[in-house]
């Protein structure tokens, strides 16, 4: 087995913040916009080094969503930024009319997603954002698992034209991908070869993927990992030449089950090789307040959730 190794914790949001400020320096098309929350979204190196790119748009999000979809046709690369709650459920109308159905080049960037947000609540802590947006046609859709990924996602996304949803997170996480690693939207990698089950994995739950195979491994159960950062385009042939190994799989998402990888996952096995499958999801709740470890364990979205579900599924088998 593959050992990956924490290279020092970071917030993914951080890593937008450092795409950013790259952006910034490579690309002069680069906008960004942002709902009132200039810190937490990591633009403050862009805003001080490209003011005349910079947009403070104010709590005001779905304007914030109509002025970047307007400056797409002047040729900029509009970059939004807010929480994951503000940047979907509250502009669901304006993305939909103005960015999605329009083909705008927009990328829509949104920090403080799932439960791991934390204190804030159930309100905040947004859990079908991936569902809205996979939902709309044309609409790629990304969910970074660490600080390097999120930094070359945020790359990636400014030489793709269409519209885009990136998705990322408050909490400070592992960072053991490559800092060189390539980013390609809509290719999954494969982190850990295995032939007993397939575990799926998107956002903070790789990493507890990862965790998760060491402990089958003791239990001599052979784990394969994928790192599903792109949810739309999905690559169905990776899940597929895995299952082919393995015949069954565990989806793993920060997200509800319902409209999330799982489901994603289900269509591409039903389609082409019905299999048993289990998720590890939030199951049809909302969150509520408390930190993100005590949250992530009461609702069962750790790597030993990740140990249980795949010991029920290889059952199915």
């Amino acid at each position: 087995m593959k050992k990956y190794t924490n290279t020092g914790s970071k917030d993914t949001r951080s890593g937008f913040g450092a795409g950013m400020t790259e952006l910034g320096q490579k690309n002069e098309k680069v906008v960004a916009l942002c709902a009132d929350l200039i810190g937490s979204l990591k633009f403050d190196e862009f805003k001080k080094n490209h003011p005349e790119r910079f947009f403070q748009i104010g709590i005001a999000e779905a304007n914030m969503i109509g002025i970047a979809a307007g400056l797409t046709i002047g040729g900029k690369i509009p970059f939004t930024g807010t929480f994951a709650n503000f940047s979907t459920g509250r502009v669901y109308d304006q993305i939909r009319q103005s960015v999605a159905y329009s083909d705008k080049n927009v990328k829509i960037c949104a920090s403080h997603a799932g439960l791991t947000l934390g204190e804030d609540g159930a309100t905040h802590q947004i859990l079908e954002d991936i569902g809205l947006m996979k939902m709309l046609p044309g609409m790629t859709v990304i969910n970074t698992c660490d600080y390097n990924q999120t930094k070359a996602a945020t790359l990636a996304l400014a030489d793709h034209h269409g519209p885009a949803y990136l998705r990322f997170g408050r909490p400070v996480v592992p960072n053991f991908t490559p800092a060189d690693e390539p980013f390609v939207i809509g290719k999954a990698i494969l982190l850990n070869e295995g032939t007993d089950v397939t575990i799926v994995a998107t956002g903070h739950l790789v990493w507890e993927a990862l965790i998760a195979a060491e402990a089958l491994e003791a239990k001599g159960i052979s784990a394969e990992v994928i790192n599903i950062h792109t949810i739309k385009p999905l690559d169905e042939e990776a899940i597929l030449k895995s299952l082919a190994k393995t015949g069954c799989v565990v989806t793993a998402e920060e997200h509800n089950i319902l409209g999330g990888l799982g489901e994603s996952v289900s269509r591409v096995l039903t389609l082409n090789t019905p299999a048993p499958q289990e998720f590890v999801a939030v199951n049809d709740s909302f969150g509520e307040s408390g930190t993100p470890e005590q949250l992530m364990e009461k609702y069962k979205l750790n790597n030993q959730a990740i140990v249980e579900a795949v010991e029920r599924v290889i059952k199915r088998k």
